[in-house]
């Protein structure tokens, strides 16, 4: 897939597309109506399907509200492949971009630049200054230049509610990961560079990859979780999952007060992470993060959370390794 940041790159014999539009934060099973039409429509007719994407966050340049988006920007583009896209436009969103009438925004990006022989949206599409543009002014802006408008109707879950952003946002606030990946359709991911952190686990048979800071996309709550570590096999597209208990919090049995996550992989102690850039999906809550009276309370309830990550991700069990084993430095 070709991934665009400026005109320039949007090459000039581009051709035809079909166009969608977008922050598709998540990429979650709403948006995958939308892009699934808009490939649809780009394979009938032979043409290049084409999603619109803004960063940053239209709410982070209006608002200056803090947001955390579900997915890192790298993400959302793999998940606008894997959705079949041929290409991405990454659209730096400023004020001055937001000024553009959608009149201007039809004319001089969907049809001048990308060439749009079609659009694909939500039914509840937005566009142009303050927003002004609707499904109805893009169909008649569509009709006018020669553009074919498709409104994709909004997906809900079986009990009525629509699948959005907003909602798997609110899922991992109360640490529903399980919930969350209902609305996703998949288990919910971040991502980081692994850093050093104080070597605790290590000492104890819980060597950790710990990720930290902003940009490793929406964290859940505080709390134990079952699920993947998810890294690059060198020299290969594929990837490597192991199974993991993953920790999110500060740490209050040490008196932490940096919020990190620490991610355990079941029975490893030949990783060395440090500086790379790996992936963690979470599967599911386990409990919440506790402070014990005693070492030995907290090693006997980390040995039950490997036992419990094991028979939830369907691996065999693995207890605590030695830490003279463990070879990361």
């Amino acid at each position: 897939m070709r991934v665009w940041r400026a005109p320039e790159d949007v090459p000039a014999d581009l051709g035809r597309t079909v166009v969608t539009i977008g922050v598709f934060d998540g990429v979650h099973r709403g948006h995958r109506a939308v892009l699934a039409e808009t490939v649809r429509q780009a394979r009938q007719g032979d043409l290049t399907s084409v999603a619109l994407t803004f960063d940053p966050h239209p709410v982070l340049v209006h608002r200056a509200a803090p947001i955390r988006l579900v997915t890192t920007l790298a993400d959302r583009i793999d998940r606008l492949a894997a959705a079949g896209i041929d290409a991405v436009y990454v659209q730096e969103y400023t004020f001055d971009y937001a000024r553009a009438t959608p009149r201007e925004f039809v004319e001089d990006q969907l049809v001048a630049r990308f060439h749009a022989a079609a659009v694909v949206v939500g039914e509840d599409v937005r566009f142009g200054y303050r927003n002004s543009g609707d499904g109805a002014e893009l169909e008649r802006l569509g009709r006018r230049a020669g553009v074919h408008v498709t409104l994709v109707p909004d997906r809900s879950a079986p009990e009525g509610r629509r699948w959005s952003s907003t909602w798997i946002r609110e899922l991992l606030a109360s640490g529903d990961v399980a919930g969350a990946a209902r609305v996703l359709g998949r288990s919910h991911r971040i991502r980081g560079q692994v850093v050093h952190g104080f070597r605790r686990g290590r000492e104890i048979g819980f060597p950790t990859a710990n990720l930290t800071g902003d940009g490793l996309g929406e964290v859940p709550a505080d709390g134990v979780y079952a699920g993947w570590l998810v890294r690059s096999v060198p020299g290969s597209k594929a990837a490597e999952y192991l199974p993991a208990a993953i920790s999110v919090g500060t740490n209050p049995h040490f008196e932490g007060t940096e919020r990190t996550v620490e991610v355990h992989a079941l029975g490893r102690s030949d990783l060395n992470l440090y500086g790379e850039s790996i992936a963690v999906d979470f599967v599911e809550y386990l409990r919440p993060m506790l402070s014990f009276e005693s070492l030995d309370g907290l090693l006997r309830q980390m040995d039950e959370d490997l036992r419990v990550t094991a028979e939830i991700l369907g691996v065999p069990t693995a207890g605590r390794v030695d830490p003279a084993a463990v070879t990361a430095t």
